[in-house]
C-alpha cells in the first residue's frame, strides 16, 4: 500500500491498518506457546470422561459421588459444585474451573506480549513508523488470542460431542469466554502500566481474586443433590462476580444456561471497547498510570540485588498462592480419602500419583507432585526473565559497568532456583498447618520436588545460553511436563512414558521410603544443564 493510499482511507480503517500483517507475525512467535498449551487444555478436559467413567461406571456410582460431593465444602471451594450425574456433567464439574483458568492464563500472556511487552522493548516504535494503524497492534494481540481460544472451543466440542453436542459447544464456548475475559482485561491494563511485568501481575492477580470469590461462594452454598439436579439452590453472589463463577453456572451438561454465555459477549465487548478507547488517547511507550519517580527507595548493592528488586513482587504473588493451596489441599486431605472409600479405580490413580501407602498419605504425596509441577512454571518463567531483560535492552547497560554476565545471570538465577526451594516449603508449610499433622515427612515430600524442578528450570537456562531464538520451547517442555504428570496417571499410560518426567524418578512421600539416589542424580543434573546454559551465554554474542 502507498503512502497516498493510505492517506485518503477513512479514519476509521486507517486505525487497523497492517493488522492482518502484524496477526500473522504474533501467530508465528507464538507457535510454540500456543499450540502446546491449547493441547494441554484440552488433553486435560478430553481425557476426562474416559477417566470418570472407569472410576464410575455406573449411575448408581456417580450420584453417590454427586451426593458425598454435596457435604465437602473444601471439594466444592476446588473445583465448585456439580450439577448432574452424567459422564459430562461431571466433567465439567472436574476440569471446568482449571480449564478456564488456564485459558485465561494463555489469553492474558498473548495480549500483553504482543502490546505491553512489544513497546516496553521499543521494537512498536519501529513497528508504528511505517503504515500501521494506531490500533493495529491492540487488534492483533486480541485477535491472536482469540484464535487461540477459538481453537481450544472447537477442540472441547469435537471431543466432548458424545456427551452430549449443546453440553459441549456451551463448555467450550465458556471456556473460550473465560480467556477472552482475561485477554481483554489485560488489553486495558497494559494501557494503564508502562511495565509488562506489572500488567501480566496486575491481571494475575485478578485471576487469583476470581479463583478465591468463586471459591468462597461455592464453598458457603450447599452443594446438595438438589441443588444437583436443579430442583433448587442456587449460587452465592461471590460466585456469580467471578468469571469463572459464570462458567460453572452456564450449567453444561445438565440443562445449559445459555445467556450466560451473554456475561462473557458484555464482558468482552465492554472491556474491548475500553481498552480501545484508552488506546486511541495515549503516546506510543506511555500510560495511563504514571510509573513511580525516583530515587528507588533502598540500596541496590550489585546485580543479585536489582534482580531481586525485579523479581520479587513476582516470587511473592506465587509465594501467597502455594501458601493458600497448601493450605487447601490440606484440609481436604481426610475428605479426599473419605471420597475415595472402596472405590478401586481411584485407588489406583491416586497410588499412581502418590505411592502404595495410605489414601491420605497418597494424596498428600499426589498434592506434593502436582505443586512441584506448578512450581516447574515459577522457575521456567524466572528464568526467562534473563532472555526479556537482553532482548529488551536493559541487559546491555548493566553489563557495561563492572558487571560481568556470569554476575548479571547468576542473580536472576539465584532468584529462580532459590524461589522454586521457597515456593515449595510454603506449599509444605501450607500442607501441613491444613492436615494438622505430619508436619516434618510433608515439608520433606515437598522439598524432595525441588530437585525435579530445577531440571525443568536447567533446561530454561541451557536453552537460554545456547539457542536464545528458541528459549520459548521451554514453555513447552514445562507443559509437557505437566500434562504427562495431571494426564499420565489417570489414563494409566505406560511407565515408560511417566519417566520422561523428572517428577517420574522421585520418591513418593510421606509415606513411601526416601530414595536419595534419585534425588541427587537430578540435582546433578540440574547443575550440568545450568552449567552448560551459563557457558553458552559467556561464549554468544547478546541479541536485542
Amino acid at each position: 500500500m502507498s503512502a497516498a493510499a493510505f492517506a485518503v482511507r477513512p479514519a476509521s480503517s486507517r486505525q487497523l491498518a497492517g493488522t492482518g500483517t502484524l496477526l500473522r507475525f504474533a501467530l508465528r512467535r507464538d507457535r510454540v506457546m500456543i499450540p502446546v498449551w491449547v493441547a494441554v487444555n484440552a488433553l486435560m478436559v478430553l481425557s476426562m470422561p474416559n477417566t470418570l467413567k472407569g472410576l464410575y461406571g455406573t449411575p448408581a456410582e456417580r450420584a453417590d459421588l454427586v451426593g458425598q460431593t454435596a457435604g465437602n465444602s473444601s471439594l466444592r471451594a476446588m473445583v465448585g459444585p456439580v450439577f448432574g450425574d452424567s459422564l459430562g456433567a461431571l466433567t465439567a464439574w472436574r476440569v471446568g474451573v482449571y480449564a478456564g483458568a488456564l485459558a485465561a492464563v494463555v489469553g492474558l500472556l498473548v495480549v500483553v506480549r504482543h502490546t505491553r511487552d512489544e513497546e516496553e522493548s521499543g521494537r512498536q516504535e519501529m513497528v508504528a513508523s511505517g503504515m500501521v494503524g494506531r490500533r493495529a497492534s491492540l487488534t492483533a494481540a486480541l485477535l491472536a488470542a482469540a484464535v487461540a481460544n477459538g481453537v481450544l472451543a472447537l477442540l472441547v466440542t469435537a471431543g466432548l460431542a458424545g456427551q452430549g453436542a449443546a453440553g459441549a459447544l456451551a463448555f467450550g464456548l465458556g471456556i473460550a469466554g473465560v480467556g477472552m475475559v482475561f485477554a481483554t482485561m489485560a488489553a486495558i491494563v497494559a494501557q494503564l502500566t508502562e511495565s509488562a511485568r506489572l500488567t501480566r501481575g496486575l491481571t494475575a492477580a485478578v485471576l487469583g481474586a476470581a479463583f478465591v470469590l468463586r471459591a468462597a461462594g461455592d464453598s458457603a452454598t450447599d452443594g446438595g443433590t438438589s441443588q444437583a439436579f436443579g430442583t433448587g439452590g442456587g449460587s452465592s453472589p461471590l460466585t456469580w462476580a467471578s468469571p469463572l463463577g459464570w462458567l460453572t453456572n452456564l450449567r453444561a451438561f445438565a440443562g445449559e444456561r445459555w445467556w450466560v454465555l451473554g456475561l462473557f459477549a458484555g464482558a468482552v465487548l465492554v472491556q474491548g471497547a475500553v481498552a480501545y478507547a484508552l488506546a486511541g488517547r495515549r503516546d506510543l511507550g506511555m500510560s495511563f498510570l504514571s510509573s513511580r519517580p525516583g530515587p528507588a527507595a533502598g540500596r541496590l548493592g550489585g546485580a543479585g540485588t536489582l534482580a531481586w528488586r525485579l523479581q520479587r513482587g513476582g516470587v511473592l504473588g506465587w509465594s501467597i498462592g502455594f501458601l493458600l493451596a497448601g493450605l487447601v489441599y490440606g484440609g481436604m486431605a481426610e475428605g479426599a480419602a473419605d471420597l475415595v472409600g472402596d472405590n478401586d479405580s481411584a485407588r489406583e490413580i491416586l497410588q499412581r500419583m502418590g505411592g502404595q501407602s495410605g489414601l491420605t498419605d497418597v494424596f498428600l504425596a499426589a498434592m506434593a507432585g502436582m505443586l512441584g509441577l506448578v512450581a516447574a512454571l515459577f522457575v521456567v518463567a524466572s528464568v526467562l526473565r534473563l532472555h526479556g531483560e537482553e532482548s529488551s535492552g536493559r541487559a546491555e547497560p548493566v553489563l557495561a559497568g563492572a558487571v560481568g554476565r556470569l554476575r548479571w545471570a547468576a542473580g536472576h538465577l539465584a532468584v529462580a532456583f532459590g524461589g522454586a526451594v521457597l515456593l515449595m516449603l510454603l506449599a509444605g508449610a501450607g500442607l501441613a498447618l491444613g492436615h494438622g499433622e505430619q508436619a516434618g515427612a510433608i515439608l520433606g515430600a515437598c522439598l524432595a520436588q525441588v530437585p525435579a524442578v530445577w531440571v525443568i528450570g536447567g533446561v530454561a537456562v541451557l536453552l537460554y545460553g545456547l539457542v536464545p531464538r528458541a528459549v520459548t520451547a521451554a514453555w513447552g517442555v514445562a507443559g509437557a511436563v505437566l500434562l504427562i504428570g495431571w494426564v499420565g496417571p489417570a489414563l494409566d499410560v505406560p511407565r515408560a512414558v511417566l519417566n520422561l518426567s523428572p517428577f517420574g524418578h522421585l520418591p513418593k512421600l510421606p509415606g513411601g521410603g526416601m530414595e536419595w539416589a534419585p534425588v541427587l542424580i537430578l540435582t546433578a543434573l540440574a547443575a550440568g544443564l545450568v552449567g552448560a546454559g551459563v557457558a553458552g551465554l559467556r561464549r554468544r554474542d547478546l541479541t536485542s
